[in-house]
């Protein structure tokens, strides 16, 4: 490559990076609506997912999607990795490991398909992430919205990706596990601990899993709750010490005393 095409191509490729940090991180509303589009791509594709199970049946055409949705995954984890400026610690992010493990369960469906219900962590990396709380989570002042969806997709994460399991391990080797709404109901029932016992899973391991379904599940149940009934918060970080949430009206920072000025957009 001579000089001056190598010139040339510097500025194109620093040209496609600002192109990239404006629609992935900036705040106009062309960025907005791109980030939008993202954000709905990525809820079709979490159905694909959801739907997995038993759109397996379709054959090479179920085949053909997955490396679709792989192919889109792929540019758009290799957008934000580029959009980022720095991307050994954009790798830090244990949201954007999630992210990639999933497009591995698209890319070698014959030696990871047993891990495809992992790719239901997708719906827990996309509502924590940065990109969906700019785009979708910029409407909201106070952290309680936020809180409430987090512990939410929390739960259906768990709901889901233990229901794949399940399906997954245990179908046709439990009584009563035959299809997809099975694992669904015994889920349910066991995280839930109602205990009907007319769906349970065989052997020690079975029991052992029943057992992490109950903890968990009552784990995240209670933070759910926790979100719901706790007082309102804002986030607003004190100059002085750091702490982020403070009650609507606090004068004062409750760690360290210093005088705050809230703003009230309710004025």
């Amino acid at each position: 490559m001579t000089s001056d095409q190598s010139q040339t191509a510097r500025p194109d490729g620093l040209r496609l990076r600002a192109r990239l940090r404006y629609l992935y991180h900036g705040a106009q509303p062309a960025a907005v609506k791109f980030r939008l589009m993202v954000i709905l791509v990525d809820l079709i594709i979490i159905g694909f997912f959801l739907a997995a199970p038993i759109l397996k049946e379709a054959g090479w055409v179920f085949y053909v999607a997955d490396y679709f949705i792989a192919a889109i995954l792929g540019l758009d984890l290799a957008a934000r990795a580029y959009a980022y400026s720095d991307v050994r610690d954009w790798l830090k992010k244990p949201i954007v490991w999630v992210d990639l493990f999933v497009l591995a369960t698209l890319l070698f469906p014959a030696w990871l398909a047993n891990f495809g219900f992992l790719r239901l962590l997708r719906f827990w990396s996309l509502l924590n992430s940065d990109l969906f709380w700019r785009t979708i989570g910029r409407r909201f002042d106070d952290t309680r919205v936020e809180e409430i969806t987090r512990a939410l997709a929390a739960l259906i994460t768990f709901v889901f990706v233990t229901t794949g399991f399940v399906y997954a391990y245990f179908r046709g080797k439990a009584e009563h596990i035959n299809g997809y709404l099975d694992a669904l109901y015994f889920t349910v029932a066991t995280l839930t601990t109602t205990g009907f016992g007319d769906i349970t899973l065989p052997g020690n391991w079975g029991r052992v899993i029943s057992i992490v379904v109950m903890l968990v599940g009552i784990t995240l149940f209670i933070r759910l709750a926790q979100t719901l009934i706790r007082p309102h918060k804002v986030k607003f970080p004190c100059p002085t010490c750091g702490l982020q949430k403070h009650d609507p009206d606090a004068v004062h920072c409750k760690a360290c005393g210093q005088i705050l000025c809230i703003p009230d957009d309710g004025d």
